[in-house]
């Protein structure tokens, strides 16, 4: 019997802990469970990625010859494993960018082979992709921005 009232209060302890925060706003106590959004958002800020890109973030304006060129781009060298929308052997690239941080995404773009070596994120990426590996497709960074900008479109 005693055995089973330990066996409870430690199922119940774990319980109790799993995924669960609590937090204290004016003076009201409220229980989040997961990230929150905003938590998200900083944790996507937070790791840049392994390349030559130090910081970018895009213009606040639509550039459609940039989208244009990065369509192209798309076409020509990820349409063999990357759909717009779905799944396919690599992820799908629309809503990257509520993903992953613009400066990750460039340096994968740039460095892929690095990347996928070094940096946790991509290395838990390729995991859940069979370790299917993002070839390195030689990109420019003109290219690699344009890119970028296309994928922000879809």
């Amino acid at each position: 019997m005693k055995l089973f009232k330990y066996i409870f209060f430690f199922s119940m302890l774990i319980l109790v802990s799993c995924g669960e925060e609590t937090k204290k706003d004016n003076g009201k106590s409220t229980i989040q469970l997961g990230s929150t959004k905003k938590q998200k958002a900083k944790d996507i800020s937070i790791n840049q990625g392994i390349g030559p890109i130090k910081d970018f973030a895009f213009s606040p304006d639509i550039d459609k010859v940039m989208i244009e060129k990065g369509a192209s781009v798309f076409k020509a060298k990820c349409t063999a494993c990357h759909l717009p929308d779905k799944k396919l052997i690599g992820p799908a690239v629309k809503g990257i960018y509520e993903r992953r941080n613009p400066t990750w995404v460039m340096n994968l773009l740039l460095n892929p082979d690095q990347m996928l070596n070094e940096d946790p994120d991509a290395k838990a990426m390729l995991a859940t992709f069979n370790n299917v590996r993002m070839l390195d497709q030689n990109l420019t960074e003109d290219e690699a921005r344009a890119l970028s900008e296309y994928m922000k479109s879809l």
